[in-house]
């Protein structure tokens, strides 16, 4: 087992990071650009696992693992999505704290 399985598996938590801070972002202010972000997040993070799989499993394929994570990080970060952010600082937007204004309830 080489160090490019260790890479895999931080690119594997990465993407299911980001994927549970899209579902934050959502259920915290109801914007659609978010909701269809973290639905597709459960797919990017399934081609994520899917590339950590191959890559821990078959030593000879770890570049094609590495690859769908990779296609995985790509897919999830080309959402387009609202700007919600304006003053706020680096920790606030890395765990995705945002004020509740739900934007879908009356």
């Amino acid at each position: 087992m080489s160090y490019l399985v260790y890479v895999a598996g931080f690119g594997a938590a990465a993407v299911i990071f980001l994927w549970l801070r899209d579902a934050r972002i959502f259920f915290r202010t109801g914007l659609p650009g978010y909701r269809k972000a973290a639905y597709r997040g459960v797919a990017y993070g399934a081609l994520a696992s899917l590339g950590l799989q191959i890559a821990w499993y078959l030593p000879d394929y770890e570049i094609l693992g590495l690859g769908l994570i990779l296609g995985a990080l790509y897919l999830q970060s080309s959402q387009k999505k609202e700007k919600i952010w304006k003053n706020e600082g680096t920790l606030d937007r890395f765990l995705g704290s945002v004020p509740i204004n739900r934007t879908n309830k009356k």
